[in-house]
């Protein structure tokens, strides 16, 4: 017998037996479902919890005081419970999902057990009643748990039509859990990778963004690939494949891609990093061209790159913020900085990448530098420049207009007007000042700006 099999009971946190202790009360059952019991098994943390029990939404809203009808044509409520939102479900069967995304209907079940039946792989499919924790598994789904294998509850393909995003979810439980995926399930995937077309973008992208946040993405991103998902919910990527990049590279353009966004995930970088060190060379397969010499290379392939991007994260309803940030590091990632820099050059670096983005740069360059050749880059990678960069701002941290010692309202007091002619004057004095930090005074920059004025009206 398989130890997971041995284990009958879960412990069941204080606040769930006191939760169960008022269902029971009045005479109903309740029980832990999901991701939370599956995470008890596999030794892993888990802070939410979802509950399967045999009381109808209109009974629990009669049973407790605060409770949110979140999903009550589902059959779904939130009960408020001493500061925690708990999200209980009543036993269901579900009708045909006539729409490849939701079932038309719902019935109430009579049992957690048929309730069970429903759930789409069996580590999910397991409940523990409460508040003893007793262990109800009618598809051996510990075995599975500890096997570390993906699998569905019945027929793989029944499951899958139920719902197109479930082929997604097995992809990303691969990558989240570091689990093998069932040789059914893959066949069934690749059968039919057209069932996530109507999935909503919002819901791809919640598991996306699952998908980057786990510790491997590479592995659901390669399963997305040979099982035909990549091309259909990421194209631009999929067209990486094959787009060689000898040279400092060792690999072609995905396989560096893919490895970036690994580093970027294991190191736990911000995730505009990550989706950035996944996104960065998607710009390469449009600008490839071959040299006189036989190398090719992808001139400006940063700006074709960041124009993908926000192309993609648009596509899947990313934040406009998110987008801009994941944006701006792709279009920057290219700087090749060494020590004959200026230090204008460096305060202009500075302004164009923004201060606050330079870290996220320097973690992106790490990731992609990995990703050239899959190994460790020097720890030192961009400590030189860092340096630097705090030595040239030590000087002068004037990088912006509104950094600068004169105001519009200052030059309207020598005479200059305001328009087209003051606008290009700041702009100018700003330039002045990346130059040299010393002359931003009011005096200096003062005279400067009387000077262009007096050239501008001869």
């Amino acid at each position: 017998m398989r130890a997971l099999l041995k284990i009958k009971k879960i412990a069941v946190p204080p606040l769930l037996r006191e939760l169960a202790a008022v269902f029971n009360a009045h005479g109903k059952q309740v029980f832990l479902v999901g991701g939370a019991v599956r995470d008890t098994l596999r030794g892993a943390r888990h802070i939410d919890w979802d509950l399967a029990s045999d009381a109808q939404p209109e009974e629990i809203m009669r049973i407790f005081p605060a409770v949110i009808p979140t999903g009550i044509k589902h059959g779904t409520v939130t009960i408020r419970y001493k500061k925690h939102s708990i999200e209980v479900t009543t036993y269901r069967r579900d009708g045909d999902y006539g729409d490849g995304r939701r079932p038309d209907s719902i019935e109430y079940a009579a049992s957690i057990e048929e309730d069970l039946s429903r759930r789409d792989f069996t580590m999910n499919a397991i409940a523990a009643e409460l508040p003893d924790g007793r262990i109800v598994d009618p598809y051996l789904g510990r075995v599975d748990i500890e096997k570390k294998f993906i699998r569905c509850v019945g027929k793989a393909e029944d499951r899958l039509n139920e719902d197109g995003l479930r082929a997604l979810r097995a992809l990303r439980f691969a990558s989240q859990l570091d689990f093998g995926i069932d040789k059914e399930l893959l066949r069934a995937i690749q059968a039919n990778p057209e069932m996530i077309v109507p999935v909503s973008m919002e819901r791809v992208r919640l598991e996306l963004d699952k998908i980057i946040a786990s510790g491997r993405p590479s592995t659901a991103l390669l399963h997305m690939e040979k099982c035909g998902l990549l091309r259909l919910i990421l194209p631009e990527l999929a067209r990486c494949r094959g787009v060689e990049q000898k040279g400092y590279h060792h690999f072609d353009v995905l396989t560096h891609s893919l490895l970036a966004c690994d580093y970027a995930a294991h190191n736990e970088y911000k995730q505009s990093v990550r989706l950035a060190a996944l996104f960065h060379d998607a710009g390469k397969p449009e600008t490839a061209k071959r040299d006189d010499t036989g190398v090719w290379t992808f001139y400006n392939h940063e700006i074709v790159s960041a124009d993908i991007t926000r192309s993609i994260m648009t596509r899947l309803r990313y934040s406009n913020a998110g987008i801009d940030e994941t944006v701006h590091l792709v279009r920057e990632h290219m700087f090749n900085y060494d020590d004959s820099w200026s230090e204008s050059a460096v305060r202009r670096f500075v302004r164009r990448a923004g201060e606050e983005n330079i870290q996220d740069l320097f973690d992106l360059r790490r990731a992609d530098s990995f990703g050239m050749t899959g190994r460790e880059p020097p720890l030192n990678l961009s400590f030189d420049f860092q340096d630097r960069i705090n030595s040239t701002l030590a000087k002068g941290r004037a990088l912006s207009l509104k950094d600068i010692a004169v105001s519009g309202d200052d030059l309207m007091r020598i005479g200059i007007s305001s328009g087209k002619n003051m606008g290009f004057i700041l702009r100018q004095l700003l330039e002045a000042v990346l130059d040299d930090p010393e002359l931003n005074t009011k005096e200096r920059l003062l005279e400067i700006a009387s000077a262009y004025d007096r050239d501008m009206a001869e």
